[in-house]
């Protein structure tokens, strides 16, 4: 009976312990994006040099308690660049995803909404955009429309737009004929506050989460861009295009590149692991 109760104990506290491990990642990917929020609102409270300045005796330096990240090739400090890259990184990520999200939510209504016709349209439109990479269309308007900011968020975004509007349309169509929607239709709500209200509410409760691991993933397409010289300027203080301007360097210089690397693959890691763990929450598999 002892030897029972010690098993019954010992299985109460490993019951007891299994949440905390569960929730320690989340944490951790939680507690990285706030840091990055707060660096991007005030990175000065991180980083105190300036990421501009040129110091040209302190080119290449290693990383030391001098300079955690080491400097560049004209002495900048690679961790001020880091810091204050934070803010226009998570922008563009941000901007570039609520540009998708837009375009999703207008050819998804039309789709899901709109009538057969309308519904092949889009759908056919759908097929022609996921025929190309998402990349080959952001890479096509950045050719076109030039090189920046601009372009580039408008860009991230027109090529994430076809899945989130794949999205949108399954979801608008599993929603349109609920029991509530019939019954605000029944009660003579006019269309455009059932579709404001009721409809687009409930169709983009469980997108939150593929909208919060999509804002990493447009974080890597847009630093992929500027790696290749089609995003920010050089010398911007931009993680891609710190990578681009480290490419030549790396045989001798490894932290060019490496650090703000680390920041762009830390900073998905936690949208994906804060995604899934939402996903998880939403869907009630957590106890």
């Amino acid at each position: 009976m002892t030897e029972l109760t010690l098993d019954t104990a010992l299985s109460a506290q490993r019951v007891q312990r299994t949440p905390r491990r569960v929730c320690l990642g989340p944490l951790l990917a939680m507690t990285f994006l706030l840091l990055l929020i707060v660096a991007a609102i005030a990175p000065q409270w991180f980083a105190h040099s300036d990421p501009l300045a040129i110091v040209p005796r302190d080119a290449f330096h290693p990383p030391s308690w001098a300079h955690w990240f080491g400097t560049d090739q004209s002495g900048r400090d690679i961790f001020s660049r880091v810091i204050h890259g934070t803010r226009q990184s998570l922008f563009i990520g941000l901007a570039a995803t609520a540009i998708a999200m837009s375009i999703a939510i207008v050819l998804g209504l039309a789709g899901g909404l709109g009538g057969a016709r309308v519904d092949r349209g889009v759908s056919w439109l759908l097929e022609v955009l996921f025929a190309f990479p998402s990349l080959i269309l952001a890479l096509l308007f950045v050719a076109i429309f030039g090189s920046g900011i601009g372009p580039l968020i408008i860009a991230t975004g027109l090529g994430g737009a076809p899945g989130y509007a794949r999205m949108v349309r399954g979801q608008v169509l599993a929603v349109r004929n609920a029991g509530y929607i019939e019954s605000a239709r029944a009660l003579g709500h006019p269309p455009l506050r059932i579709v404001t209200r009721q409809l687009l509410p409930n169709a983009m409760r469980p997108l939150i989460v593929t909208l919060t691991m999509g804002v990493g993933q447009a974080i890597v397409w847009a630093s992929a861009l500027s790696f290749l010289g089609l995003g920010a300027r050089p010398p911007a203080p931009e993680w891609g295009t710190m990578l681009s301007m480290g490419r030549d360097f790396i045989a001798n210089a490894w932290w060019l590149t490496f650090f703000p690397g680390l920041f762009i693959v830390l900073t998905t890691l936690s949208t994906t692991v804060v995604g899934r763990y939402l996903q998880q929450r939403l869907e009630g598999r957590l106890s």
